[in-house]
């Protein structure tokens, strides 16, 4: 619903659509999924076979049914990212899943240009990086996330992630938007 409602805004913003169009829209799509929600609980049938119309007419399919992911053993591990406000408890998450399992669950090392305290290592901790270095890794694309926190800018590398999933690991990441 967000996604449709910030997608509508953008339509909206851009001209393409009215106020009264984006409303219309945002209201038609809670509508759908409460009667998608609610004939839910009579069968179990998928949602575009109990109410193809509603659910699926509001914006070429804004829904897509969750199923529990089953990973072949021929295919590579995926990346979990974990997104939050602040205090909301991903940190922790991330934390408490690789405490559980650390032989398939394990952390990106994140790039920073702050200044290596003195019981840190390097790699171990984070990547210390120059500002020029990282803002070249940005500006060449090679940044997952980054941003900047009290003056330092901190950020997960593709090539960290990468480094986690060719070790045949799930990597995991928490991010806090802004």
């Amino acid at each position: 619903q967000e996604t449709l409602q910030a997608g509508a805004v953008v339509a909206f913003m851009s001209g393409v659509l009215s106020s009264a169009d984006v409303f219309a829209l945002a209201a038609g799509f809670r509508r759908s999924m409460r009667l998608c929600r609610r004939k839910s609980r009579l069968n179990q049938q998928s949602c575009y076979a109990r109410c193809p119309s509603s659910c699926y007419s509001t914006l070429a399919a804004p829904y897509e049914e969750v199923v529990r992911y089953q990973r072949h053993p021929t295919d590579r591990n995926r990346l979990i990212i974990l997104v939050g406000p602040a205090g909301v408890g991903v940190n922790e998450l991330r934390r408490r899943l690789i405490t559980s399992n650390p032989r398939e669950f394990q952390s990106a090392i994140p790039h920073t240009t702050r200044v290596q305290k003195s019981y840190e290592m390097n790699g171990r901790e984070y990547h210390y990086v120059s500002k020029e270095t990282f803002e070249n890794m940005v500006y060449s694309h090679r940044m997952l996330e980054y941003g900047e926190y009290k003056g330092y800018l901190y950020g997960t590398s593709i090539d960290a992630v990468r480094t986690v999933l060719d070790e045949g690991k799930i990597c995991v990441i928490d991010l806090e938007p802004q």
